[in-house]
């Protein structure tokens, strides 16, 4: 097993990927306008990160994540937008594998700090989250499409 920078070889992949997790975070479908734009934004600019892993030869999960910036903490952080394994490859010790790749990235860049969410009923992932020893911030998620 491999976890690595993605490269565009990979986002048919990837693109199968974000469908499942849109599908299992109950979102609504991707249009492929948007996943052209996803794949500009991976592979064109240095907006977003993405990591895939890769298991006998098989793109398996992915995570994206950015450098942002706190105002309450006038510092940077990372934020974690997207981790996703596929089912059969979950509980298996891979998602802590990618979060300390993304904590050695944080770190090199100067971020103290990892921040993410997850729907409250992804009890997997709450859980995983908690062995991790990250807290926990109850707040309400808004979208306003402009």
């Amino acid at each position: 097993m491999t976890i690595r920078i993605a490269e565009k070889k990979d986002f048919e992949a990837i693109k199968k990927l974000v469908k499942a997790h849109a599908k299992f975070e109950k979102a609504s479908a991707l249009s492929d306008h948007n996943l052209d734009k996803l794949s500009n934004y991976i592979f064109s600019t240095d907006v977003v990160k993405c990591l895939v892993v890769e298991l006998n030869n098989e793109i398996v999960g992915y995570a994206t994540f950015m450098k942002q910036f706190s105002t309450w903490d006038a510092n940077y952080y990372i934020y974690l937008d997207c981790l996703y394994l596929n089912e059969k490859t979950r509980g298996k010790g891979i998602g802590t594998q990618i979060m300390n790749k993304i904590m050695v990235y944080a770190k090199s860049i100067n971020c103290s700090e990892i921040q993410w969410q997850t729907p409250n009923f992804n009890k997997e992932a709450i859980e995983f989250y908690e062995k991790l020893g990250a807290d926990s911030k109850t707040k309400e998620r808004f979208n306003w499409k402009i």
